[in-house]
Formats: C-alpha cells, structure tokens, sequence
C-alpha cells in the first residue's frame, strides 16, 4: 500500500513538474520559428506539394514542429517507458489496476502543454500523427496477431539443445515475413510445449524474445513497428535489406550463445533437464 502511495504521489508531482519544465527551462518555445516555417511553406507550397503527399509530409501550411520542440520534450516518453518497466515490481496492484490512466497521464503531460502553446498547428500534429502512423500501424498488428494466433503448430518435438535452437533460428527467419508479434505468437507454443520436461527454461525465453520477437524482424517493414513507420513515410520497403549483414552477424552470436548454455543446462540434468 505504501508503495502504491508513493508511486500516486510521483505521478501526481511529476504531472506538475514536466509541463513547466518542458516550455519554461529556456524561455519558452520560439514562436517565430513557427511562425517561419508557416511563411516558408506558402512560398513552397506548389513546388513541394507532391513531395510532401508521397512522402508522408504535412502538408502546406503546417510546420513540422518535431524539428522545433527541444530534446528534453521526450521526458514524457521515457518516463512511460519507465513506468512499464519499474512500476510493476514497486508497485504491482496499483499498476494493474490503473496502467492505461497512467499512459494517458504522461501523454497529457506532453500533449496539454504542447496544445497550450502551439495550438491549432499541435491539433493538426496530433491528429496527423494518430491517422498517417498510429491507425496503420494499429491495422497492421491486429492482422498479425489476428492470422497468427489462429493457428496451432502440433509435433512430438523433443527440447534438445539442436532442436531449440532450429526453432529459435525458424523463428528469427519468420519474424521479418510475418511480424515479430506474428511469429512470436506462432512459435512460442510449439516452443514451450517441446520443453515441458525442463526445469530451467527462463533463459530460453529471454533468448526467444531477444530473436524472434526483437532482432528477427529487421529486414522488412512488416518484421518491427519503427520500420514500419519508416516506410509509411516513404523509406522503401526493400531498403532495410541493406542490414542484412548486421542481422546476421548479431542472430548468429546469439544463437551460438544459446546453443552453448542450452547444452550446458541439458548436460547438466543429464540429458534431461528436470531437476
């Protein structure tokens, strides 16, 4: 309970620190920037109009106040992170009890000062941002998890260190096709299931989410959210092929590392891992 209190308190302090730390600390924003870019974009409009549809732009007549607001403006953001992270071990039952009240508090922490200051152009920000990325994206993820969690992989699959780690390799390689969500879903099942008889089996699922659910999906836009996004403002599907390498240079050190502590945890119950 005390925790809870502690964790209500912070909340509510840092709802009234934020705010005036983010327009206050250097003086507030300079609204002649604004003010600037609205002038540059009428004297550009016909030239860059096309430009701006593909990709993804503003439109005329709007600044693109991403480039305005000053680096600390991402406090509200990290501090969300932060709460997803901590908040459920110092303070569990009021986390799961109120974890969207605390999204939308630090999203207002942003979104009412930046509204306040900038107006009808932070509406228009907001609104663009929640249509051209959030909905897509949105649709995106509820198709790959709707499709992927429609079907069950069946087999008689034994947990050995070899076939963990072709499975983890399997599912690295689905990741960019079908979504880190989707092939998550998809294997993490099958996983589990062939490794019922093990006792020490937390390593695997870290190592599962490091893969499939994180680095697996760097080659398309379909395989993580950020490229996804990336893509709806016109970087080409194909172009994050170019990490390819990389990808696999990281995929290959973890999987070898797997592979290695796997067999370490099997031999060392004997072949069978139960304890």
């Amino acid at each position: 309970m005390k925790a809870n209190r502690l964790a209500l308190i912070l909340l509510l302090t840092v709802f009234l620190v934020v705010p005036v730390t983010l327009f206050s600390i250097s003086g507030g924003p300079d609204l002649s920037l604004v003010q600037s870019v609205h002038a540059s974009g009428e004297g550009a409009e016909s030239a860059h109009g096309a430009e701006d549809a593909h990709a993804g732009g503003h439109g005329s007549g709007h600044p693109d106040l991403g480039k305005l607001l000053p680096l600390y403006a991402c406090i509200p953001f990290a501090c969300m992170l932060l709460s997803i992270a901590l908040l459920p071990l110092v303070a569990g039952t009021f986390w799961h009890h109120h974890f969207g009240k605390i999204s939308a508090f630090w999203a207002a922490t942003l979104a009412i000062p930046f509204v306040a200051v900038y107006k009808g152009d932070a509406i228009y920000e907001i609104l663009h941002i929640i249509l051209a990325d959030y909905v897509p994206f949105i649709i995106l993820l509820w198709a790959l998890f709707t499709v992927s969690g429609g079907i069950l992989l069946k087999g008689t699959l034994r947990g050995t260190p070899a076939v963990n780690t072709g499975m983890i390799l399997l599912g690295t390689i689905l990741a960019s096709w079908m979504g880190t969500t989707g092939a998550a879903m998809l294997m993490i099942r099958p996983f589990l299931r062939a490794n019922d008889f093990r006792k020490n089996r937390t390593f695997m699922v870290v190592f599962f989410i490091f893969l499939v659910a994180n680095v697996g999906g760097s080659l398309t836009p379909l395989g993580d959210p950020p490229l996804f996004l990336g893509f709806l403002h016109g970087v080409s599907f194909f172009w994050t092929m170019n990490i390819a390498p990389h990808m696999m240079v990281v995929s290959g050190i973890l999987l070898v590392i797997y592979f290695f502590l796997d067999s370490w945890f099997f031999q060392k119950r004997g072949g069978c891992g139960a304890g």
